[in-house]
């Protein structure tokens, strides 16, 4: 099943068109990068990527906003790790973790995006098929800002992000999954203008840019 061509493989070298194996460990990031805090997951997957190494039987991936179409990558695996922001009614930056029947209930408290129905969707696909990871763990932190397009996550949000990986590297120890930290930089040449540091430096200025819509589009469905 060839990657969709907005999701990046952190476990080949190409950006789609790679056939997995059979994946003992599923790390996963949700979410869409260009609305704030909704990139939380995203980010969490970019950052574990740069700075460990898993063996060849773990994938690490940006799934974006996929929804259906990442149900090849969880039916082949073993065990999964999701990382998103979800909207728990809690204090803005509070993290949450939920294990195996838990992860759905809590992706379904609050939609915020059509990504969130579409994982849905794929955890229900997935266990109608008989073909969900044996374990699985959602790590979700709740966000402080949504309505801001083009926007960087918060800090708030993006301190929670050490500490989601901990979680993570802890789980996936407990699973004996393997990793070492990587020794060198890891450089994406195609992947450095989203990289955080240089989305953030290359946001124009709210005079420049509209961050929360198209006023002259508001005024005409007024």
């Amino acid at each position: 099943m060839p990657v969709a061509r907005d999701m990046l493989c952190y476990g080949c070298s190409y950006t789609w068109g790679c056939e997995l194996k059979n994946t003992k460990l599923l790390v996963l990031g949700i979410g869409n990068i260009l609305w704030a805090d909704e990139g939380f997951g995203v980010r969490c997957v970019e950052a574990l990527n740069a700075a460990y190494q898993f063996g060849d039987d773990v994938t690490v991936l940006d799934g974006g906003t996929q929804g259906l179409y990442l149900l090849p990558f969880l039916e082949d695996a073993r065990y999964l790790i999701v990382f998103d922001a979800v909207d728990y009614s809690k204090q803005p930056g509070e993290m949450v973790i939920a294990r195996d029947d838990e992860v759905p209930r809590f992706m379904g408290v609050k939609k915020m995006s059509l990504h969130q129905t579409g994982f849905q969707e794929v955890i229900s696909c997935a266990s109608l098929a008989g073909r969900l990871p044996e374990s699985m763990m959602l790590i979700g932190v709740q966000p402080e800002q949504l309505e801001d397009f083009g926007g960087s996550l918060r800090d708030i949000v993006k301190a929670q992000i050490p500490r989601a990986l901990e979680v993570a590297l802890e789980q996936a120890k407990q699973w004996g999954v393997t990793y070492t930290p990587r020794t060198t930089s890891l450089v994406e040449a195609h992947r450095q203008v989203l990289q955080m540091d240089n989305y953030e430096a290359g946001r124009p200025s709210a005079e420049l840019a509209c961050r929360i819509g198209d006023d002259r589009f508001m005024r005409e469905q007024a």
